[in-house]
């Protein structure tokens, strides 16, 4: 989500918020909210472990002190607090390749509730599509993928969350979407 030029930076936000303007943090959630969220449930297709991910993320800055450090931006480090409690979860519950399981829920598309039948089924179908190609991706390309879908990250921040070097992520990048591009233009029976 791109900020207004206007509007005050993130980092200058959760400044703010740690002086104790509780409207500076409404901003940061607000700005950042959607993108986490998605991130998180696309990631684990879990839509339960993902609000559970969430909100300790967020709960996790609240009782933080600390700032994003050295280049990182605000947005980089809210996703690698996710990202982190997300492989503590996995960890703590002895998942040892979490992004390879595959769950019994699936995603539900938000649907404006003024689509007709025949949209809302058209989305449906290209949502569960699009979930199921995801899922055929290694880990580290969905990861890449999904942090730039959703985090609306750079791939320099996406390198620098993942730790892998700046050419591996451009890599993985593409190989998952022209992996996703094959995926989706195969015909789907009707």
């Amino acid at each position: 989500m791109a900020v207004p030029d206007d509007s005050p930076s993130d980092e200058s936000l959760l400044a703010r918020y740690r002086t104790g303007d509780a409207g500076a943090f409404e901003a940061l959630y607000s700005r950042h909210r959607q993108g986490l969220y998605r991130f998180l449930v696309s990631l684990c297709n879990k839509a339960e472990l993902a609000e559970e991910i969430y909100q300790d993320t967020w709960l996790s800055l609240i009782r933080s002190t600390t700032q994003p450090q050295g280049r990182a931006s605000f947005r980089t480090w809210l996703f690698q607090i996710a990202r982190n409690r997300l492989i503590d979860h996995w960890r703590k519950h002895g998942i040892h390749n979490p992004l390879h399981d595959s769950y019994d829920e699936q995603l539900h598309t938000q649907v404006d509730d003024s689509d007709g039948p025949e949209q809302q089924l058209t989305l449906s179908r290209d949502q569960a599509r699009l979930d199921a190609a995801l899922q055929e991706l290694p880990e580290d390309q969905r990861e890449v993928f999904l942090l730039r879908l959703h985090g609306e990250l750079e791939v320099p921040q996406i390198a620098t969350l993942t730790g892998a070097p700046l050419e591996t992520v451009k890599s993985r990048l593409r190989y998952a979407l022209q992996k996703l591009r094959r995926l989706l233009a195969e015909e789907v029976p009707v």
